[in-house]
């Protein structure tokens, strides 16, 4: 089959990465379209997956966002058309994680599509993504009920678990991130990954990220705690540099292995959050706005904890076991997203 995937974010770098692999391996013909935004292209650049960059982020506005994606689905649909002419025959099926671009693009050449996402309440992306594609897959863990208003009822393809079990369930974690931040491996490690400003479901401020940080920056001085933040975005990163006591790499970095030998991890997300269950590390999410069934799951096991307060900070939390850890079979989200073309096999 010809595949075509689009990324947007660089979250989606992470979950598509086994399913490129694997449908490779099997012999299909794989194109990759992605997104100038956050880390996406510089992830894909770690990865060694070869892609063709397509537009960038519009802002956060919702005017800006529509703008965006209608501009950025005709750069999609033309370069698919371009690529068909070239290849002698067009896509089969094109799949994306919360891509709406590509959901659009798709639905103009009449090419059938499978959209994936963990998190309910993105109402905009999840009106026109379930709309259009033929498959919509999700964890087992949200309701039917939940996405029955975007017209998802008869498309679900749904998996058990969490999608970081199953893209990191060959990841082993590589200490080379340490040497190249410059961090002890014998001193305290806590990551911080900064709110997802520009998401259209996330539009709460607070003042809870800068006491946070003044905790950690105390710390470093009692006991010596390291702590890396991760910036989403440029403006992020420019904020943050200038503190000092904070690290701030100043390009993408393998955010997993330091996730994994972190003591603790605070994140304004939610893959990161995921990332950390997933490892085993201590998790607070500091995520201020409706909280999806997934990450409801995680706080209810105790697995997830939410930091309403910077004074409950607690930063003696104990790390779980590394026998532990779920390793789920990608090979089942690549059943997924082809089950538009063919039945579910695994």
């Amino acid at each position: 089959m010809r595949v075509w995937i689009d990324l947007t974010n660089s979250p989606h770098v992470l979950v598509m990465r086994p399913v490129i692999e694997l449908l490779r391996h099997e012999g299909h013909d794989v194109r990759v379209t992605a997104r100038d935004f956050a880390q996406t292209l510089e992830l894909c650049e770690r990865f060694g997956i070869e892609h063709t960059t397509i537009g960038r982020h519009r802002g956060e506005r919702l005017l800006a966002k529509a703008g965006g994606l209608a501009s950025r689905a005709l750069a999609l649909a033309r370069y698919a058309r371009a690529d068909g002419r070239s290849a002698g025959r067009a896509f089969d099926i094109a799949l994306g994680h919360g891509s709406n671009d590509v959901t659009v693009a798709a639905s103009m050449l009449r090419i059938p599509s499978a959209t994936m996402f963990d998190y309910e309440w993105a109402t905009v992306q999840h009106n026109v993504n379930c709309r259009l594609a033929a498959a919509v897959v999700v964890p087992d863990a949200i309701p039917a009920g939940r996405l029955a208003r975007y017209g998802a009822a008869h498309k679900l393809r749904r998996y058990q678990g969490l999608k970081e079990e199953y893209y990191l369930a060959d990841f082993s974690p590589d200490p080379a991130v340490l040497e190249q931040l410059g961090i002890v491996r014998d001193r305290p490690l806590v990551v911080v990954r900064t709110a997802p400003e520009v998401s259209l479901y996330h539009r709460f401020a607070s003042d809870r990220f800068a006491i946070v940080l003044k905790r950690l920056l105390a710390a470093a001085h009692e006991r010596g705690t390291q702590t890396v933040v991760l910036p989403r975005v440029a403006a992020q990163r420019e904020a943050l540099a200038g503190m000092d006591g904070l690290i701030v790499p100043e390009h993408a970095v393998d955010a997993q292995s330091l996730i994994a030998f972190a003591d603790l991890v605070i994140s304004g997300g939610g893959t990161m959050n995921r990332e950390a269950v997933a490892l085993g590390t201590p998790v607070y999410t500091t995520f201020e706005g409706r909280l999806g069934a997934v990450d409801e799951g995680l706080i209810g096991e105790g697995r997830l904890r939410r930091l309403e307060r910077a004074e409950d900070l607690d930063l003696d939390l104990h790390r779980v076991p590394d026998g532990a850890r779920v390793r789920r079979d990608p090979a089942l989200l690549v059943d997924l997203l082809l089950s538009p073309l063919r039945p579910v096999a695994r």
